[in-house]
């Protein structure tokens, strides 16, 4: 008789979960070819068929793969693409060509402040973001005293958003985005803003939320948080990828990069 070992019998691991797949996916913007000094000649000329465009590519034929619970940083210079391709994931933006798959809710911190109508208070401004992620009026209600003491602006609460500063704004948006635990959490340079310390305090709630399985996208130009915080990298050069792979091999090239641009 067969004798059967342990090797035999030890159950197969789980396939990964692919939780965003961008399968050559571009995103083409129409830029004015030719200067218009206000608003009613640009009219003018579009009637007229006279106004001519040239297409301006944010983002060329990107490939990238992203399984549950990795954690990737998206690095390069300003105007590399980092923010649309962030934007383009979330939905905000349409691949013109290519397509884009995504599984799961999406937590997203692109722009500072977005989601917040100014002229309200923080604590109106709670459940209005709340309400933009999916989230109840009883459950923002329920989470209302625990987004404060994240936020750490229990003495500001009833003043309108538009006397903030983007310290305090940024506080806020973290804090309402990482009440829950997302799928997928998006942070595009917030952390850059506010003192130390509670950038150090939102580091450490990303990584809680990485132990719980929550994906993670981070834009930063900051080299510390990065290395931190991300495994893997993709460094965008002109809306398209120079380089994939392991952070620290990743950053290394993009360095190196810069380091020779100084010598030019």
């Amino acid at each position: 008789m067969e004798q059967i070992t342990t090797e035999q019998v030890r159950p197969k691991p789980a396939r990964p979960e692919v939780v965003i797949r961008i399968k050559n996916a571009s995103v083409r913007f129409n830029m004015a070819g030719e200067k218009v000094d206000n608003l009613k000649e640009f009219f003018i000329k579009l009637m007229k068929r006279e106004l001519r465009f040239k297409e301006f590519y944010a983002l060329k034929d990107i490939n990238l793969v992203i399984q549950k619970g990795e954690s990737w940083a998206l690095i390069g210079s300003n105007g590399a693409g980092k923010s649309t391709l962030l934007k383009m994931i979330c939905g905000i933006l349409t691949p013109h060509s290519g397509t884009v798959e995504v599984k799961g809710e999406i937590a997203p911190l692109i722009e500072l402040g977005a989601g917040f109508d100014p002229n309200l208070t923080a604590k109106e401004n709670i459940f209005i973001n709340g309400a933009i992620l999916g989230h109840t009026r009883k459950f923002m209600r329920e989470q209302y005293d625990k987004i404060v003491e994240f936020a750490e602006l229990q003495d500001f609460m009833e003043l309108p958003i538009k006397n903030y500063s983007s310290g305090m704004r940024a506080r806020l948006g973290f804090a309402v985005a990482t009440v829950t635990e997302p799928d997928i959490l998006i942070v595009d340079e917030v952390l850059a803003v506010g003192d130390a310390a509670f950038q150090k305090k939102c580091r450490e709630r990303i990584r809680e939320l990485l132990n719980r399985g929550t994906t993670l996208l981070f834009v930063s130009h900051a080299k510390g948080p990065v290395m931190e915080l991300c495994e893997h990298a993709v460094w965008l050069d002109h809306g398209e990828i120079k380089k994939i792979g392991a952070t620290k091999h990743v950053y290394w090239a993009y360095e190196q990069h810069l380091k020779e641009l100084e010598k030019k």
